[in-house]
């Protein structure tokens, strides 16, 4: 099992000596795979463990703190998982503070890579920055792990149908609803996070009882209907029918997450959910009645189904 750590202090002599990645990591997409793939055998060829260095928060929400807060594609603990799936040996999860943002690219080089990591290889992507205000660039790195014997190597960006594959692409997609393209950026489909909190329980009484999230921590999609998956609650993830935004029909314009899992009979109240979002299939309407709003529902499950049926067999 991959370790997540929150601190240079008293740093593991077993994590040093290694290969390191630097960035924000942000979805964990195809670009960071082939990366970390990189990383892997780097770090064999070393003789040391593969490592990815990751901020939290993200520099820009110290930067500029009056700015609001864009949310993130990944909570850092989905981001361990993901790089554990990926083979790295730790992922450190580094507490931004105006301080760290202050040092110098020579600066962040000697004490952070040389120093603190005593990196042997690093690995990192064409557009990587360092250092205050980004003033060291990959030909700035390239310099620097000459003169201190630390192999280097700089990826080519991926691409997917024809595009750069990048965290910017996938928020934009996200933001519009656009999961399947979204999806095909990612080294897993994208998911959220949320506690099951008490609703309306108006769904139960024209059969499509839903567990309601609160506590979301990363970017929601368009406000629609979307076909799905829960994790964690059975042996093997669960088809679900899922909505986010308001619910017209019923006069309540409060957006909200809502996740029907396909024939889910026990109670959720308090759990915890993870939800893999596959697909749009709808966006949020409003309908005359609770009648037409429930044969609707029925339309939105043997989609989610048939979505799902498709993913399963894709993979």
């Amino acid at each position: 099992m991959s370790r997540l750590l929150t601190s240079l202090s008293d740093f593991p002599a077993d994590l040093q000596g290694g290969s390191i990645a630097i960035g924000n990591f942000d979805a964990v997409h195809l670009g960071h795979a082939a990366l970390v793939r990189e990383l892997i055998r780097s770090s064999d060829r070393v003789g040391g463990p593969a490592i990815v260095f990751t901020f939290d928060p993200p520099p820009g929400a110290v930067l500029n703190p009056l700015k609001p807060l864009i949310k993130p594609l990944t909570s850092i603990a989905r981001r361990a998982e993901l790089m554990h799936t990926l083979g790295v040996d730790a992922l450190i999860a580094y507490p931004t503070q105006p301080s760290f943002l202050n040092l110098t690219a020579r600066e962040f080089f000697d004490q952070i890579v040389v120093e603190k990591l005593a990196a042997r290889a690093m690995v990192e992507g064409p557009n990587f920055r360092f250092g205050r205000g980004r003033e060291g660039d990959i030909a700035t790195l390239k310099k620097m792990c000459q003169a201190s014997g630390v192999q280097l190597q700089v990826m080519e960006i991926v691409q997917c149908d024809s595009q750069n594959v990048s965290s910017t692409r996938i928020r934009e997609l996200v933001t519009l609803g656009e999961m399947a393209a979204a999806n095909g950026m990612l080294f897993e489909p994208y998911s959220i996070e949320g506690e099951v909190v008490p609703g309306a329980q108006r769904g139960r009484t024209i059969g499509f009882p839903t567990a309601n999230l609160d506590s979301i921590a990363v970017l929601l999609p368009a406000f629609g209907v979307y076909a799905g998956r829960v994790r964690g609650i059975g042996p093997s993830p669960l088809a679900a029918a899922i909505h986010i935004g308001p619910n017209p029909t019923f006069g309540e314009d409060q957006p909200k997450v809502e996740v029907h899992v396909i024939n889910w009979h026990g109670a959720l109240y308090g759990e915890t959910l993870t939800v893999e979002i596959l697909q749009r299939v709808r966006g949020t309407q409003q309908f005359p009645s609770a009648d037409e709003l429930k044969k609707q529902l029925h339309l939105d499950v043997q989609a989610c189904i048939k979505f799902v049926a498709e993913h399963v067999q894709s993979q």
